[in-house]
């Protein structure tokens, strides 16, 4: 049995197929004046970039509620460590969070402010994936009808092009948004024919989202366990639901809604699957990997936990941890099923 060092807690055999024979874990960079790498996590490979997202902080200048888009130019190999991080300017996009690879660019969900609706924000790249520090954004929807979304947080697409998306309201209960309109709710918004249907409820605070690669599994965390306000509750929900995803009269539908996990420490935030459908989590102690059947696989340990990541290319995995960015190596057979790199 290999010895990982201790960054890896390995819980079942099946983990040393994941880690591989060399598995590492560095730190890319770190800024302890503020909350630079907290969600998203968009990996560019056409220009090897990393396009994430900050937590909340007072604006240096004018003390308001501020949220600002990181482009990290990655290291060149994976002897390397050196990064470039650029924060960008954009419009269109109040307070983003989540983020997801769409189109020629990156669709971020858009929390809103107090007077600024939120929804889902496309920001396209330059064509020839150069570096910029400008960029324009469209909102593409901000509404279920005549009712505005709470705070979009997580989004992830649909092979057939529709667009999955949670809303909770933890907007409201940290004072960025009015008082919600809305449940705790999951989407499926159409962009071709700008239908959007409330496809699953009944959570406490919808969170992450993605799908199983063959796209017949979605897999939705409910963070419940921390309320905006940061009380916690240890008897609140801090799981991960699977749901099938089914058609019927030509419309997909989640059925079957299952508990899959249940994190031990802290709450699951985003979530991805590898090409072999096992399942990653950022949690309070790092990212967690479950397999398919929902057995708790391996730690990926990262001191203060992990909110999201993303996959790179042949077993990279970038993780935000607030302050700092580290990457994690694992086989290279286990490649994200998002872009399958």
């Amino acid at each position: 049995m290999p010895d990982y060092h201790s960054a890896f807690k390995v819980y079942d055999e099946v983990a040393h197929t994941i880690l591989g024979d060399n598995p590492k874990l560095e730190l890319l960079h770190e800024d302890n004046d503020r909350p630079w790498a907290h969600e998203a996590g968009v990996f560019i490979p056409e220009s090897n970039s990393l396009f994430i997202t900050s937590n909340q902080y007072p604006h240096p200048e004018t003390n308001q509620t501020h949220i600002h888009i990181s482009r990290i130019t990655l290291p060149s190999s994976i002897d390397s460590t050196e990064i470039t991080c650029t924060e960008i300017s954009t419009d269109n996009v109040p307070l983003a969070n989540g983020g997801v690879n769409y189109k020629d660019g990156i669709l971020f969900c858009a929390q809103g402010t107090l007077t600024t609706p939120g929804g889902l924000a496309y920001m396209p790249l330059p064509l020839d994936h150069t570096s910029s520090t400008s960029y324009s954004s469209e909102l593409l929807i901000t509404s279920y009808y005549d009712r505005p979304f709470n705070s979009p947080n997580d989004v992830v697409i649909h092979s057939d092009g529709s667009i999955w998306f949670t809303d909770p309201i933890y907007g409201s209960e940290q004072g960025i948004r009015p008082p919600p309109q809305l449940p705790n709710q999951v989407y499926r918004f159409d962009p071709k024919s700008k239908s959007i249907r409330a496809v699953a409820d009944g959570f406490g605070r919808p969170n992450g989202i993605c799908f199983s690669p063959d796209e017949e599994t979605c897999y939705i965390t409910d963070t419940d366990w921390i309320h905006g306000d940061g009380t916690t509750d240890a008897t609140r929900a801090s799981h991960i639901y699977a749901f099938d995803v089914k058609t019927y009269s030509g419309q997909p539908f989640l059925v079957n809604r299952r508990l899959f996990a249940m994190a031990d420490v802290g709450i699951p935030d985003g979530i991805k699957c590898d090409v072999h459908g096992n399942v990653y989590s950022g949690c309070g102690d790092g990212v967690n990997i479950w397999s398919p059947g929902g057995v708790l696989l391996v730690k990926i340990l990262v001191d203060g936990g992990v909110a999201n990541f993303c996959f790179g290319t042949n077993g990279q995995l970038f993780l935000l941890n607030e302050t700092s960015l580290w990457r994690a190596q694992i086989s290279s057979e286990h490649k994200g099923a998002l872009l399958g790199l």
